[in-house]
């Protein structure tokens, strides 16, 4: 039966290119991020040092609200430097560069997605959009759309957006399938071991059976899917659909690939598409909303749609070919 590496043969340079070509867009995110918050309008009669005076957090699904002064500025660049460190080990690791993976597709040597964090980050994070570019189509055919909560100021809007991958990633990934993994599957019970596994749970406990794993999944996914709608400044019920199926893959990617992978992906939704949108809402003095009709922002999601489809069918026919030969093996 076919390995990986022969399944990729096909895919090998559109793939490759793809995942290039996005991960650059990323790169470019990080300045594009510092521009909107302390150099652009987007805060209108605000800016970075507004002072606000509590820190809201989106916790396991209840927004808590902690009393907190510090100005927008302050905090953004502690969450913006949390991400550049999580890019950097997702780019270095857990055992191969990004640059060097590509180079293996590309060449069809033998290689693991497993062996760098970026590349399974990348990967999902098409394959998401592409899945909730469908759940999109097909809900608006049935009238059913999708409004995000209002919000007073653009720049809070955007420190909120930054924030979310770290506290929903947080509270809703470790401490609600970490946790929980820890005492299903542990063997251990020292503090170190505690730690490890919530940071890679897949690597370090002794998972026998995927099927309690996935069923917490997906309940966890569903439950942050709901929590949009109910909890906080709610979306419309246009988001469950989405926003589950987000968290279901989010979900997995934490639990089979470790917390970076996963904060990674929901920052690639989060912070990587808005640094775009604020910009070119800038640019253009136009709204946000009106930002993602952008053409620019049109060819990003053709990019991420063409690299989701090759994604989806790489884990299809690898899926199929190892059943194909777990059926040989018996």
């Amino acid at each position: 039966m076919p390995r990986l590496q022969n399944i990729l043969h096909g895919f090998g340079i559109p793939f490759s290119a793809l995942m290039s070509v996005i991960f650059g867009l990323m790169i470019v995110s990080f300045p594009l991020g510092v521009y909107a918050i302390f150099n652009s309008d987007i805060g209108d009669d605000i800016d970075y040092t507004f002072p606000l005076e509590k820190f809201d957090v989106f916790i396991a699904g209840v927004n808590l609200q902690i009393p907190l002064e510090y100005q927008i500025g302050d905090l953004f660049i502690v969450s913006w430097s949390v991400f550049v460190i999580l890019f950097a080990i997702s780019f270095l690791g857990p055992k191969k560069n990004f640059m060097k993976i590509i180079g293996n597709i590309l060449s069809n040597e033998k290689f693991s997605f497993s062996d760098n964090y970026m590349l399974i980050s990348i990967k999902w994070f098409s394959i998401l959009v592409l899945i909730s570019a469908v759940i999109t189509l097909v809900q608006e055919s049935f009238g059913i759309v999708t409004q995000p909560p209002d919000t007073a100021n653009d720049l809070i809007l955007f420190l909120q957006i930054s924030l979310a991958p770290l506290t929903e990633e947080i509270g809703f990934r470790l401490v609600l399938i970490g946790i929980p993994l820890f005492l299903i599957y542990s063997h251990k019970s020292s503090i170190k071991f505690f730690i490890k596994s919530l940071w890679h749970p897949y690597s370090n406990l002794h998972v026998y059976d995927n099927k309690k794993a996935i069923a917490l999944i997906v309940i966890v996914g569903v439950f942050f899917g709901v929590a949009h709608v109910i909890s906080g400044e709610p979306w419309t019920t246009g988001k469950i659909l989405q926003a589950s199926v987000g968290g279901i893959i989010l979900g997995w990617v934490y639990f089979r690939y470790g917390l970076a992978a996963a904060i990674i992906l929901h920052w690639a939704t989060n912070y990587f598409i808005y640094s775009y949108l604020f910009l070119i809402s800038e640019i253009n003095g136009i709204s946000v909303q009106n930002a993602s009709s952008h053409s620019m922002i049109g060819t990003f999601e053709v990019i991420l749609i063409l690299s989701g489809i090759i994604s989806a069918a790489m884990l299809f026919l690898n899926y199929k070919n190892s059943l194909n030969s777990k059926i040989v093996s018996e």
